[in-house]
């Protein structure tokens, strides 16, 4: 009877520890969360500040600032609760350290891609290779930077889709946001018509474009003749834009064109179908 007694008692024990330790952790992982979100906000609020501020500050370096600074307290209070954690369960020092002796090796070569994840994206930022809202190319994916940690990158292309990159793997990188973008192509007119006439009718509407065109920062300009090809004379047209705005301007830019050359008459070469019917 007083062993049934005792095991009870031990049995309580057990429970009541159980349910303390299962509250402290709860207690942690709550404080974990609302503590992140706190700091975050924090961040946000301070930058926030610098972008308000009368100083010039380079909102592309500021966001990417903000970014990884949300990461480095994520990565940080992930790493305090998991230590508290442990503490809570009763896992003494002696045993970590002895477990971390015989496994070191191989959580040391696990860890080698997640160091390397964190060097690279250290010297990222350091050399100033992208920043958050760049168009770029890494590798095989071109897209927007959405967001620079320090273990990883995230990039959304044009269809949408979102890739995330490990710093450690990223070798090639190409920015198409870093000075100015070049609109180049090529408008045939037909070879009835007076080069120089066309040349003109063109730069007219040139004229105009760049005095409501802001994202211009040189032309656009006529170049020349350009090809003398089977059903055409083609003319170079060229400009640069600010990074991102180049796309735009050269759709806005052969859509006004057409037009001009419609209204004065002049006559853009295109294959047409005779059908003869007996």
């Amino acid at each position: 009877m007083e062993k049934l007694i005792e095991r009870l008692n031990l049995d309580r024990i057990s429970l009541a520890f159980i349910g303390q330790s299962a509250l402290k952790i709860v207690a942690v992982l709550i404080a974990v969360h609302l503590g992140n979100k706190f700091l975050k906000i924090l961040i946000d609020r301070f930058f926030q500040k610098q972008l308000n501020s009368k100083l010039k500050v380079d909102t592309k370096k500021i966001t990417t600032m903000s970014t990884l600074a949300k990461s480095v307290v994520t990565y940080t209070l992930y790493f305090i609760g998991l230590t508290m954690i442990i503490a809570i369960i009763g896992i003494p020092p002696a045993s970590i350290l002895a477990t971390a002796g015989i496994g070191g090796l191989a959580i040391g070569f696990g860890a080698q891609n997640l160091v390397r994840d964190v060097i690279t994206g250290f010297f990222i930022l350091l050399e100033d290779q992208y920043a958050v809202g760049d168009y770029i190319t890494l590798d095989r994916f071109s897209g927007i930077v959405e967001e620079i940690g320090i273990r990883i990158t995230k990039v959304r292309d044009f269809n949408g889709d979102l890739h995330i990159i490990p710093n450690g793997n990223i070798s090639n990188v190409t920015n198409h946001c870093r000075g100015d973008m070049r609109v180049m192509f090529d408008v045939g007119i037909a070879y009835e018509e007076d080069v120089d006439k066309a040349i003109g009718v063109i730069e007219n509407f040139f004229a105009d474009y760049r005095m409501k065109e802001e994202h211009l920062t040189d032309g656009p300009k006529v170049l020349g003749v350009s090809d003398l090809a089977d059903s055409s004379v083609r003319l170079r047209i060229w400009a640069t834009s600010k990074p991102m705005e180049q796309w735009r301007i050269e759709r806005e830019i052969k859509k006004g064109i057409k037009q001009a050359l419609d209204e004065a008459g002049i006559e853009i070469p295109y294959q047409k179908r005779v059908i003869l019917s007996k």
